[in-house]
């Protein structure tokens, strides 16, 4: 594919210019960024509505408006960010100063998922682009609109040689990753995200990897079962659970099993109407083969609510499960309105289990006992999560958003975007008016003593 290693010649030409170096070039192409996607938020809505059946209300919320909050983050601090960070500098290095500077790594890969293609193709982008470098961006070829979409904008907005597009399926990311980036970011699959890891190896290019795994929502008896049902209905009915931070099964207390499933009865109703496959508000499987793959999860499960599927729509009502830990719902992240319910009677269970399995991206505590607050999140292994809420904790900028193990490594989102695309070039200035020999060779006693006494 000429066309691909043509393109990223052109872009690393770009970057050696250092044209990206500069900082208002930076802040104007931001806001040139964030000026497009406000008068093209129609085309964005329409886009989402079309792959995955969002609501304009849904769309903005969780991925046109916390894209625009990330633009706004960039250009207000990128001239911070990019000062000279001054450190202590240690006696034994006496007339220097030390600092260290936040430099573009150069050369981006950024291969983004379906599921929310635009927030998580675009906010990795404006991290790499505030940070300096210059990027080549792979759409989901699944969320066929919505890439279509951001090709529009980002060759409307950008440069090639800063930031290119490149559309295509798994022959494109293939031969993406045999050029020699100098970062690669993806988002996906622990399956293919292994196989980025090992491209990358290749080259020794350092990577982020935002993956998934099964996020746990455990239900104390120390909570009101009705605001728990319904913040995790709220976090499983979003896109359709298709969310990588989706609560993917609950561990209620056997206690309040009852009481907690008649109030998600209740919210399936608010939320979705008594017919939830005629609802607006519930989004679609992405495609059939994940609809099939779904489909093929509920056969000969013992459903609590909910079960109804269409084929046609390629919807699927939200669904819980009455399952034991060998249900087949247990063996791999459902990515879908499908949640599995099972029962525990202490929260050493809870910790036992969780910490059994692969570490999750995310972990959902709801609980009003602070003994059980810190025991939880002190010993259970997760990327990140909350306590009596569920996936908000991503909308938070100072907070920074990744996985642990099976579930990814690094992080990003607001300073953590920028610090993720920049490398920390370390620094010590030393004053020329004093020299100390104790430093120097020949050593003796003398010299040592010196040493000692300084260096602790």
């Amino acid at each position: 594919m000429s066309e691909i290693n043509d393109l990223f010649a052109n872009q690393v030409s770009y970057h050696c210019t250092h044209i990206t170096n500069d900082i208002e070039l930076r802040i104007s192409t931001l806001n040139n960024l964030k000026i497009w996607i406000k008068d093209h938020d129609d085309l964005i809505t329409n886009a989402l509505k079309t792959d995955l059946g969002k609501t304009p209300t849904e769309s903005y919320m969780t991925e046109i408006g916390l894209v625009l909050d990330a633009i706004e983050y960039a250009k207000k601090n990128i001239k911070k960010f990019t000062k000279k960070q001054r450190v202590h500098t240690p006696l034994h290095e006496f007339f220097s100063r030390s600092y260290y500077i936040n430099e573009a790594y150069g050369n981006v890969l950024i291969m983004a998922p379906w599921n929310y293609p635009f927030l998580l193709s675009i906010e990795p982008l404006v991290g790499a682009v505030a940070a300096g470098n210059c990027v080549i961006l792979k759409p989901s070829e699944f969320a066929f609109e919505t890439s279509a979409v951001i090709k529009q904008m980002v060759d409307t907005v950008f440069d090639a040689g800063h930031v290119a597009v490149v559309e295509g399926g798994s022959d494109v990311a293939d031969e993406l990753l045999k050029l020699n980036f100098d970062y690669i970011f993806f988002t996906g699959s622990e399956a293919v995200g292994k196989k980025v890891y090992e491209a990358a190896a290749k080259n020794l290019t350092p990577v982020t990897l935002e993956l998934g795994g099964k996020s746990p929502a455990i239900v104390t008896e120390s909570i009101p079962t009705d605001i728990a049902a319904k913040r995790i209905l709220y976090g499983k009915g979003l896109n359709a659970g298709q969310t990588c931070v989706a609560p993917d099964y609950i561990l209620v207390q056997e206690s309040v099993k009852d009481a907690f499933m008649e109030s998600i009865k209740k919210y399936i109703t608010e939320f979705y109407g008594n017919k939830p496959l005629k609802s607006v508000n519930l989004g679609k499987i992405i495609n059939k083969k994940h609809y099939e793959r779904l489909k093929s999860l509920l056969k000969n499960q013992k459903v609590l609510v909910g079960g109804g599927i269409d084929e046609r729509s390629l919807k699927i009502e939200p669904t819980f499960v009455d399952a034991n830990f060998d249900n087949v719902l247990m063996k791999e992240e459902i990515f879908g309105p499908i949640m599995p319910v099972i029962t525990y009677s202490t929260i050493d269970e809870v910790i036992k289990y969780v910490n059994s399995k692969p570490k999750p991206l995310a972990l959902y505590l709801f609980s009003n006992m602070k003994e059980e607050q810190e025991r939880v999140t002190r010993e259970c292994h997760f990327g990140g999560g909350c306590i009596n809420d569920t996936v908000n904790h991503l909308s938070n900028h100072d907070l920074p958003f990744g996985g642990v193990g099976a579930s990814g490594m690094g992080a990003y989102h607001g300073k953590y975007s920028l610090e993720t695309f920049s490398h920390k070039k370390a620094i010590m200035h030393k004053g020329t008016r004093i020299d100390t020999p104790y430093r120097y060779y020949p050593f003796n006693e003398k010299k040592a003593k010196m040493i000692k006494r300084s260096v602790k």
